[in-house]
């Protein structure tokens, strides 16, 4: 057998040790769960989304086909709660439908998550950053940088809070070296208080 000195395993090796749930909270929103879904394929493809859990509030749309042929979980009933349980990640990555993540999403993601530290987001592409004033007077959404969370504390935050949105909210968090486009926002769109 063959034995290099100076070998190191990759950092994407170490990344498999660490793979993601993905969970996507929904309401008709198949187009945006669509453009979602698509930004985690190279993520998949280095083995390190482990699955996707599309937690539906009551579609009334096509979300449920987009959901089945992209290969995800599907939960109808008990909301983001019963994705966490459904889970098989120790980690877990929260997106709003029509976020997407930017190239260099899944080192920094391993990275963050080799060091087991306390829940991350995203930092939003400059192309999508509103003006401070406009940032300021808008509903800020919780979960639009995204939410890098462990299970535990997901499990934990989620018996009191109804949604997604809520469990993300007020929640102390790093910023991750990786990028965002925000779903826009959707009139009507439930926020969480």
């Amino acid at each position: 057998m063959l034995r290099r000195k100076n070998w190191r395993p990759s950092r994407l090796s170490a990344i498999r040790l660490m793979m993601l749930s993905v969970l996507i909270e929904t309401h008709n929103d198949e187009e945006g769960l669509a453009r979602t879904l698509g930004s985690l394929i190279g993520g998949a493809v280095e083995g390190v989304v482990r699955e996707v859990v599309v937690c539906d509030t009551g579609s009334t749309d096509q979300t449920h086909h987009v959901a089945e042929h992209a290969g995800c979980q599907y939960v109808v009933s008990g909301g983001i709660a019963a994705g966490i349980r459904q889970a098989k990640g120790d980690w877990l990555l929260l997106l709003e439908p029509g976020a997407r993540l930017v190239e260099g999403w899944i080192e920094a993601v391993a990275a963050h998550t080799a060091r087991q530290t306390m829940a991350a987001r995203f930092s939003r592409t400059r192309g999508s950053r509103a003006p401070f004033l406009a940032r300021v007077l808008s509903g800020n959404r919780a979960l639009a940088d995204g939410l890098v969370i462990s299970k535990r504390q997901a499990a934990s935050l989620s018996k009191s809070a109804g949604s997604a949105e809520a469990l993300a909210r007020g929640l102390a968090t790093k910023k991750l070296d990786a990028e965002i486009w925000p779903a826009p926002p959707k009139p009507g769109r439930r926020l969480a208080k």
